[in-house]
């Protein structure tokens, strides 16, 4: 897959199979119109598939106060479109100014001066253009006014629930990484560096590393703990099961932090510092006060049995 930074600096294919959107997640449905792409392009001798994606997402120029928070950063979103046959990427720059492009304009500069598509297939609620004023309808008059062909994806569901990048972060924050990863079509994950915690749960044999996250702007998980697989960045090929704490230690903690830690099942060592990539298999239970420490203890060894039965079954 070739990436660029600006839509200027691509050089069209013979037969551009387009489509666009920030793509948030690269969940089952945004591969299920990738994987049409695809099936388009090979039914031309140069077809190749082309998404047009933005930087920085748009609703955080749009609506900062927002602070919408992501399923993927950069890094990740480039890779999962890697690993579902995307050829090219480009991630264009997105400001006030470009947002408030006309959707006939969008088209006509960008879709068409730019890329050179013959083809356009977009998901089933794709808007776009100034005020999201575009839709597929739309798409099409333009795609007969300056000679390209629309398709669209039906929506793709699990059960009777139509999967969406706004319903995924939604499972999350409520907690629900089953169902999110489902949707997702993959586990999500959180990448942070260690930094040096109190040290409490190694004094009851339950050392915790404490995770700093890297990318602000990615969702944390709802409070409570979690079954999770553990990876060490720095030897991607080695992953150990553990379970996580997101939330405020109610027992040990007055100071009111939100903090993520995770104890890695069988391992010992200093780590501090390390980057640690946590993939989210299950929930466990909610965050909970108790009594004493031994009180505690007694519920972690409750939670590592039943993380080890989850994990294991997630091989």
């Amino acid at each position: 897959m070739k990436v660029y930074y600006s839509i200027d600096e691509f050089v069209a294919p013979e037969h551009p199979v387009v489509t666009m959107g920030t793509f948030d997640g690269v969940h089952i449905g945004h591969r299920a119109i990738i994987h049409r792409m695809n099936e388009v392009a090979r039914s031309f001798p140069n077809g190749e598939s082309v998404l047009l994606t933005f930087k920085p997402h748009p609703r955080h120029v749009l609506q900062p106060e927002a602070e919408i928070k992501l399923l993927t950063d950069e890094d990740e979103k480039i890779e999962y479109l890697r690993h579902a046959g995307l050829q090219h990427l480009i991630i264009h720059p997105f400001s006030l100014e470009f947002a408030n492009t006309s959707r006939e304009d969008f088209i006509r500069n960008y879709i068409v001066q730019k890329i050179h598509a013959k083809t356009v297939i977009i998901g089933h609620d794709h808007h776009f253009g100034r005020n999201r004023e575009g839709s597929f309808e739309h798409l099409l008059e333009l795609g007969q006014l300056y000679g390209f062909t629309v398709e669209h994806v039906p929506p793709q569901a699990i059960g009777d629930m139509i999967v969406s990048s706004t319903k995924i972060r939604k499972a999350l924050l409520d907690g629900n990484v089953h169902q999110a990863n489902e949707w997702l079509g993959y586990k999500y994950s959180l990448t942070g560096t260690v930094i040096k915690g109190k040290q409490i749960g190694e004094s009851i044999g339950y050392p915790t590393a404490n995770i700093l996250n890297n990318n602000p702007h990615k969702i944390i998980p709802g409070d409570g703990v979690y079954a999770v697989w553990v990876t060490f960045v720095s030897h991607p090929g080695e992953r150990k099961m553990g379970m996580c704490n997101i939330g405020y230690k109610p027992t040990v903690s007055t100071g009111g932090f939100k903090s993520i830690e995770v104890n890695i099942f069988d391992f010992q060592g200093n780590i501090y510092n390390q980057i640690l990539k946590i993939e989210f298999v299950g929930r466990l239970r909610s965050e909970i006060k108790f009594g004493n420490l031994k009180e505690l203890k007694s519920q972690l060894e409750k939670d590592q049995i039943e993380a080890l039965r989850i994990l294991s079954r997630s091989l």
